[in-house]
């Protein structure tokens, strides 16, 4: 008697880790015990780097917002604690695209942060 394998149901769970490791390379793609790995592997990298990216981009804003102020001439820190003071409730990821695209808006902030209350 020939030995069954569970046929139809483990053919479709083999080949749903086959579907996801599409545009793996050689047998990562092939062969379903490296292609399984390789995608457990890469699924827990994309999981991790989900978190990374958030401290990424803040990290990025923060450097940009930091480089208009210096440009400005008042410290990052000194920045947001005039904003924090003058009650600016802008976000790190505004702030940053203000720097970048839109020069005069972030000097009337610089400007603001800068005033003593």
């Amino acid at each position: 008697m020939p030995r069954v394998t569970n046929v139809p149901a483990g053919r479709r769970r083999r080949k749903k880790w086959i579907r996801r490791a599409k545009g793996f390379f050689q047998g990562r793609r092939r062969l379903y015990r490296t292609a399984r790995e390789t995608v457990q592997r890469a699924l827990r990298f994309a999981t991790e780097h989900r978190r990374l990216k958030k401290r990424q981009f803040r990290r990025l804003w923060t450097t940009r917002i930091n480089a208009a102020c210096r440009a400005e001439g008042i410290s990052y820190s000194r920045f947001m604690a005039g904003l924090k003071k003058a009650k600016v409730a802008l976000d790190r990821k505004s702030l940053a695209d203000l720097a970048v695209r839109n020069g005069e808006d972030f000097k009337k902030l610089v400007a603001l942060a800068k005033t003593p209350k």
